[in-house]
């Protein structure tokens, strides 16, 4: 276990970069095994998650190699592998090798994906493309298991009953190579799926209308990567580092963001009455004394962002009035809440909404990050806590926020980390 010791209260100023998004990069590695050549990856953030994709990576023979922010992974002497539950366990978003091992081989064997502890989140939509493109599915001892008839995969006409990121990208990962054309309707929008495509795209695929919700998929026999794919800014991060410096009276240059990926958030710290001067692709966040109470609804994308609702609760702390917080993805994402009363914040839950009253000092406590964006509230709130906070499971931080103790600290912020930390390697 790792801990995040914070001594906090102070001003904070200067600039930060956002790093690439891990919601694309945790699809974009699996992706990689559908590859017939080697695969090259810029922008890739230094975070946990990555770690453990290229461990799973190894189980089947596939070699890669990180060097600062550029991932290199050569799948061209890949081999089946059954992937157990410990690995797949603890990263949710390794369910994505499921699609990915579907289009690669015909089958594949993953143990039932983990992640955080934020509610539920079945697979039911992920089962039902799969089997609408002729796979069978079956649950065995925690174990899903996919096989394929002789004749392979077909494409298929898939409606989604709900909007489901997972599930759009794990589809469009299984029929990449399925016989003729795949049609997914009720697809979610997110930049993180045009990323995918564009990457899929680049290497010979066939994906058509991504980023609306209809998506066409026409099946290629091989796929060869030619040239390096960047990915996009992380706009969770950026939104992010927003909150917190706006929290924390503004002055902070915030680089390398698409602000319209974050039209709804935007538009919420407009509302708040944050000055902000947006540039073509950076965000320069102004002091703004006079910050207003808003109520926050998340919504499938183009609408606020779940994972957005926890790190921007402490600048609704520092609002004038009472806001409330409905998350509509994931209602039980309240796992931060216990803690921050712990600093003395005003926030209640009440059937699955969130009540914060702005106005409260916050102190320095003991506290635990059960999860990535409670962990990112936390360390904001650390920030602008009087004294010292420090964040338990901190490792929780950095499965999704690239170089976050030295982005800090070039801030100015007065953060260290305790404990091993073997997340760069090559």
């Amino acid at each position: 276990m790792q801990k995040l010791v914070i001594n906090g209260g102070k001003k904070l100023s200067g600039e930060v970069t956002i790093g690439g998004a891990k919601n694309s990069t945790v699809a974009l590695i699996p992706a990689a095994i559908l590859s017939d050549t080697p695969v090259v990856l810029d922008s890739v953030p230094q975070i946990r998650d990555v770690k453990n994709l290229r461990s799973i990576l190894k189980d089947m023979n596939v070699t890669s190699e990180m060097n600062n922010d550029v991932l290199q992974i050569d799948p061209t002497k890949i081999q089946f592998a059954e992937l157990p539950s410990g690995k797949v366990s603890s990263l949710r978003a390794s369910y994505y090798f499921m699609g990915a091992m579907l289009g690669r081989f015909g089958k594949a064997v993953v143990g039932f994906p983990g992640g955080d502890d934020i509610g539920p989140r079945p697979i039911d939509q992920h089962i039902k493309g799969f089997e609408a493109l002729g796979a069978h599915v079956e649950n065995k001892h925690g174990q899903i298991i996919i096989t394929t008839p002789e004749e392979g995969l077909k494409g298929a006409k898939i409606f989604l009953d709900m909007v489901s990121v997972g599930a759009t990208i794990n589809v469009i990962l299984a029929a990449v190579k399925a016989k003729g054309t795949t049609v997914i309707e009720n697809a979610a929008k997110e930049p993180e799926i045009i990323d995918l495509a564009t990457f899929l795209n680049n290497m010979g695929a066939v994906i058509r209308g991504v980023g609306t919700e209809t998506i066409r998929i026409e099946g290629v026999d091989t796929l060869r990567s030619n040239n390096a794919h960047t990915i996009i800014p992380d706009r969770i991060e950026a939104g992010t580092y927003l909150s917190l410096a706006a929290a924390n009276g503004g002055d902070i240059l915030v680089k390398n963001i698409i602000s319209e990926h974050l039209d709804a958030f935007l538009a919420k710290l407009d509302e708040m009455g944050v000055n902000l001067e947006v540039g073509e692709d950076s965000i320069y966040v102004k002091p703004s004394p006079d910050l207003k109470a808003v109520n926050i609804k998340t919504m499938p994308y183009p609408g606020f962002a779940t994972d957005l609702q926890q790190p921007i609760t402490p600048l609704l702390m520092k609002a004038s009035g009472e806001a409330m917080v409905i998350d509509t993805i994931y209602p039980k994402r309240v796992k931060h809440i216990s803690q921050l009363t712990k600093m003395g914040a005003d926030i209640t839950s009440e059937n699955d909404l969130i009540f914060v009253h702005g106005g409260a000092k916050l102190k320095g406590a003991n506290v635990s990050a059960d999860e990535i964006r409670a962990g990112a509230c936390l360390m904001i709130a650390g920030l602008l806590a009087e004294g010292q906070t420090v964040i338990d499971h901190a490792e929780n931080i950095l499965r999704g926020y690239d170089q976050v103790v030295w982005k800090l600290h070039c801030l100015g912020a007065d953060v260290k980390l305790i404990g091993e930390d073997d997340l760069i390697e090559s």
